[in-house]
């Protein structure tokens, strides 16, 4: 299941640059991840400082 951001996202862009796999781009209010692309690595979650990201 892939990971997804929450509210809590203050768009920092830490996700982004971590994503092994380029699967988080901006969205309209925050960070988005793209469920096709992402490969549940979990490196998003981590490096997140809000701690935004979860497993959907």
């Amino acid at each position: 299941m892939a990971y997804v951001i929450g509210n809590e996202c203050v768009s920092c862009g830490a996700c982004e640059g971590a994503c092994p796999v380029s699967a988080i781009s901006q969205g309209d209010e925050h960070y988005m991840i793209d469920a096709d692309t992402c490969i549940d690595c979990g490196t998003c979650a981590d490096t997140c400082p809000t701690g935004a990201i979860s497993q959907g």
